[in-house]
């Protein structure tokens, strides 16, 4: 019991969030949940993806909160995404889809099963390979998956793409093959055909010079002059 020896001039309702901190020790870390406030500022990465579906490219912001700031238990979690793009199209899904996402970062504990999910996700129109990696994406949706997966690589959520030995050494073994089949194939053509012949459309070989002014191959005889 606690004897209150003074008047009391003023008082204050303590709310659930002070009543947190009041009883949370120095010591222990602070974990996302969907109590935490958003800060003024938070900070964030921007990713630019073209899909060749859509005439405009579209822009996505994932934004981190900072946990624990200042201590060892410092850490960055996600805490909203945003997609931005001229393409009226995608509007109202893209909006769905950011506030869900938003709402599932900001629950906190693993957020990881987001990745796999959303790269599930098939268009029925079909898919298309990405540009500057050639990775096939089966929509959209997907490859907004693959730039979640990206960002939390970057927080070390995820594990990054490390290749073990065997495989390094597979690839290797792949490439040194590669280069010995095309080192023979250039060979084989100096030796039989002039280094600046150019394919054949009907035999596919190395072949095509110019005689009287007329493309002829010389390993098939086929001719544009007939």
């Amino acid at each position: 019991m606690i004897e209150i020896k003074q008047n009391i001039t003023a008082a204050k309702v303590q709310s659930a969030e002070e009543k947190t901190e009041a009883n949370t020790p120095e010591n222990e870390s602070v974990n996302l949940n969907e109590n935490t406030k958003r800060p003024e500022m938070l900070v964030g990465s921007t990713y630019k993806i073209k899909p060749p579906v859509s005439d405009h490219a579209l822009y996505i912001t994932i934004n981190d909160i900072l946990l624990n700031q200042g201590t060892e238990q410092e850490i960055r979690r996600p805490f909203e995404i945003f997609v931005n793009s001229k393409n009226m199209e995608f509007y109202s899904w893209i909006v769905a889809l950011t506030r869900v996402i938003s709402a599932v970062f900001r629950k906190g504990g693993d957020c990881t099963f987001l990745v796999e999910e959303l790269k599930a996700v098939f268009d029925p129109k079909g898919g298309y390979y990405q540009r500057g990696t050639g990775i096939f994406m089966p929509s959209v949706v997907a490859e907004i998956g693959h730039i979640i997966e990206t960002h939390l690589k970057t927080l070390d959520m995820l594990p990054g793409n490390e290749i073990d030995t065997h495989q390094q050494a597979y690839i290797q073994q792949k490439k040194a093959a590669a280069k010995a089949e095309a080192d023979a194939n250039a060979t084989n053509n100096n030796s039989d055909f002039p280094a600046t012949a150019t394919s054949c459309n009907k035999c596919h070989q190395k072949a095509v010079v110019l005689l009287d002014g007329c493309a002829t191959c010389l390993n098939c005889g086929d001719s544009k002059c007939g």
